[in-house]
């Protein structure tokens, strides 16, 4: 068996009620084989950033899974096609998105999966719940530098 690793999982929707359907994802995340949700950040609402459609709604999750890393992203987009996600176009409007941000230490740069995630330090809807549940890998430096991106907590 494998040890276990430390995977952050970033988690967004802004189609149908987004709000649900990403508890709705989290729920499932956890239920997944061989992961375990062992924090989940403050829900956020945030404008598109480089995309379209309405406000969306974010969070992060950290869990452990012994699942290897393409293992573990074959698992979270057939949660993501079984909320109904479609890719009409790139950062097209969704009704769920997972991305793996961190998969442990560990550094992937393959065709279908890069780890870490390679745009997560230029978006706030990522940095603002990253920080929530593992603060030691967010810096007020990467805050500030997307302070003008529209970000807030939800009640």
């Amino acid at each position: 068996m494998r040890e276990p690793v430390t995977a952050c999982i970033a988690l967004g929707a802004n189609l149908g009620d987004a709000r649900q359907t990403v508890l709705q994802a989290l729920h499932n995340v956890g239920q997944l084989t061989a992961c375990d949700v062992t924090a989940v950040s403050r829900l956020y609402r945030t404008a598109p950033w480089q995309a379209q459609g309405p406000d969306f709604v974010n969070a992060v999750a950290l869990i452990t899974t012994t699942l290897t890393a393409p293992d573990l992203l074959r698992a979270l987009q057939a949660l993501e096609l079984a909320a109904g996600r479609e890719r009409p176009y790139l950062n097209a409007p969704r009704t769920l998105d997972l991305d793996i941000l961190l998969y442990g230490a560990g550094r992937i740069d393959s065709p279908t999966l890069t780890v870490p995630h390679p745009r997560m330090m230029q978006r706030a809807f990522v940095l603002h719940p990253l920080a929530d549940v593992m603060p030691e890998a967010v810096t007020s430096q990467d805050l500030q530098r997307v302070q003008d991106q529209a970000i807030e907590v939800m009640a």
